[in-house]
């Protein structure tokens, strides 16, 4: 599992946050952009000051996604012909005008999102769910990070485990995730962690949500409106925190667990129906991996020893802790537990025999010295 920061460091860097950003309900009439050197900012009136702020990646693209405009294109004109981004997106920010949530962190615009988006803010969720975490015997937070896009807290349950061989001890837990930036329902997913190489492996099929959906929020039709953080604090945002706690409580499940162990064990004795590289290249087509992934997947796979799906499966979550970033080590543990629960092949199923692995080491010629 890839590591990402201390709690004490992402309890610091979320109150940071807290005290850094600001939110706005605007109305995208008043709103424009200007794009110089490929780099965007927007403007708009708040009360008696005129506001500016950067557009960062996430916003461009929900910009891009809510006007209609191909992302393709929109980079394209970003680079080559930023007037024309100018003129397409404030011309279509104008003729359809509509309140708008503009979420913003340290001079940036980092979100452009519905107004009826529902703030879910890390450090709330942390001070909801933390006390319930520290409640549970044997629990343990393994790693947390936080990212421009999402927060992540993994927790492991050391009390509830179970072997899938001899010696393969796996763990229960679960994934507390949320995005602030509308890239996600806040989740609850559960997690299993193999102690022999501290992988963990996401199953996506018994994930709990939460959606940031919300009342609509009443202001001025044309005005800017700054939104402060005493307004989430309402009736209906404490009885959602305390759904999301009754979820955590619940979210190291025996039954789901014990099921979990079982479909390994079943992995077991899979065994994969083509040579190593060309499964790797099936696994990276339908699930989007990228030429490094690739080749780490296939590392680990070789190094495992084991080609049955269960070291398929294996190999995708040691791959994550290589990931460029611990977003996408997130995704690929989450990839595990779909290929995990995927259907398996008749082919596979009809076999009897594991197939012996194939040595594909290159011979390498002795080094030889001559005497003198």
């Amino acid at each position: 599992m890839k590591q990402g920061r201390t709690l004490a460091e992402l309890g610091a860097e979320l109150e940071r946050q807290r005290n850094a950003r600001k939110d706005y309900l605007v109305n995208t009439s008043a709103l424009s952009m200007k794009t110089q050197d490929g780099k965007s900012v927007v403007q708009f009136e708040n009360g008696n000051e005129m506001e500016t702020y950067r557009v960062g990646d996430i916003a461009h693209q929900q910009l891009a996604t809510r006007l209609g405009i191909p992302f393709r294109y929109y980079l394209k004109m970003q680079k080559d012909y930023p007037a024309l981004l100018d003129e397409n997106v404030n011309g279509w920010l104008h003729k359809e005008p509509e309140r708008r949530m503009l979420r913003t962190l340290d001079g940036r615009m980092r979100a452009f999102l519905s107004a009826r988006y529902r703030r879910l803010d890390n450090l709330e969720l942390c001070a909801a769910v933390l006390p319930i975490i520290n409640e549970m015997k044997g629990s343990d937070i393994e790693s947390c990070e936080v990212t421009e896009s999402h927060m992540y807290i993994k927790v492991v349950n050391k009390r509830l485990k179970a072997e899938v061989a001899v010696g393969d001890v796996v763990q229960a837990g679960f994934v507390v995730s949320n995005s602030e930036v509308g890239l996600g329902s806040l989740k609850v997913e559960p997690l299993i962690f193999r102690l022999v190489c501290k992988n963990g492996l996401i199953c996506k099929d018994y994930s709990q949500k939460k959606y940031h959906v919300g009342k609509q929020v009443d202001m001025d039709a044309d005005e800017a409106y700054e939104l402060y953080s005493d307004e989430t604090l309402q009736a209906d945002d404490k009885a959602f925190f305390m759904k999301v706690q009754d979820i955590v409580r619940c979210a190291v499940d025996e039954s789901r667990f014990l099921m979990t162990v079982d479909k390994m064990k079943e992995a077991m004795h899979i065994p994969l129906t083509h040579d190593p590289v060309q499964e790797v290249e099936l696994l990276a087509d339908t699930y989007q991996l990228n030429q490094s992934e690739r080749g780490n997947v296939l590392r680990s796979l070789f190094m495992g020893r084991d080609l049955s799906r269960y070291g398929m499966m294996n190999a995708i979550t040691d791959a994550s802790k290589l990931a460029a970033s611990y977003e996408r080590a997130t995704d690929m543990e989450r990839i595990g537990g779909e290929f995990l629960m995927a259907p398996v092949d008749n082919k596979a199923l009809k076999a009897k025999n594991m197939r012996p692995m194939k040595n594909v080491t290159p011979d390498i010629p002795a080094l030889v010295l001559a005497e003198k």
